[in-house]
């Protein structure tokens, strides 16, 4: 099945890794380290019908680990940036790691932007309207999320996978370009690709 790989950075870093772990496991430790350079972890997934394997690189916000962390977008398929809505500094960072995703990644990198401990909302320093408006001028999809309580966090994944589906089956993304950020084991991608229409005879062709 496929393997689509996702890159959950920003600069709030027990925050990220939280929101990370969360989705891998269902759970959060309140007490939980900061990432340090980069974290690996996948999740197999049904988006649509179809069987996919998250490969998730959480990479460390630390301006000490950018010169590491920036390589691992070149290989990702999407991206989620996660801040702290109770953290203006954050909030203020996001351009600079919006800037290095859309300069190293492919381009065709699909990213959300995650305004995470939406359950401290009477802490908020950054307003849900403001960061809806960035995404908005950014083209990015938004949502807040609560690694804690686990609102969100699932659906940030699946939008992002999603969206990455839906451009291979339009035509825009090619699964097998070099640094697309996705793998098959099988031809379930494969056949995403086929032109509406394609008749059974070119389609057994093309996986002969």
């Amino acid at each position: 099945f496929p393997s689509l790989s996702l890159s959950p950075q920003l600069s709030h870093l027990d925050d990220q890794k939280s929101t990370k772990r969360h989705y891998e496991f269902n759970k959060v430790k309140q007490d939980s380290n900061h990432t340090i350079g980069v974290e690996f972890g996948s999740r197999v997934v049904n988006v649509g019908g179809k069987t996919v394997k998250l490969q998730i690189w959480d990479t460390a916000g630390q301006e000490r680990f950018r010169s590491v962390t920036r390589s691992y977008y070149r290989g990702a398929a999407g991206a989620l940036l996660v801040y702290d809505i109770t953290s203006r500094e954050t909030y203020n960072a996001l351009t600079n790691w919006l800037t290095d995703a859309r300069t190293l990644a492919s381009p065709n990198i699909v990213i959300i932007l995650c305004g995470n401990k939406k359950d401290l909302d009477a802490d908020r320093e950054v307003t849900f309207l403001e960061a809806s408006r960035f995404a908005q001028e950014n083209e990015l999809m938004f949502l807040e999320t609560s690694a804690l309580t686990g609102e969100n966090v699932e659906e940030g994944f699946l939008k992002c996978a999603r969206t990455i589906l839906n451009k291979i089956d339009s035509g825009e993304l090619d699964p097998e370009r070099m640094g697309s950020g996705i793998q098959y084991g099988d031809a379930s991608l494969r056949q995403l690709r086929q032109p509406r229409g394609t008749t059974t005879q070119n389609k057994q062709q093309c996986n002969c």
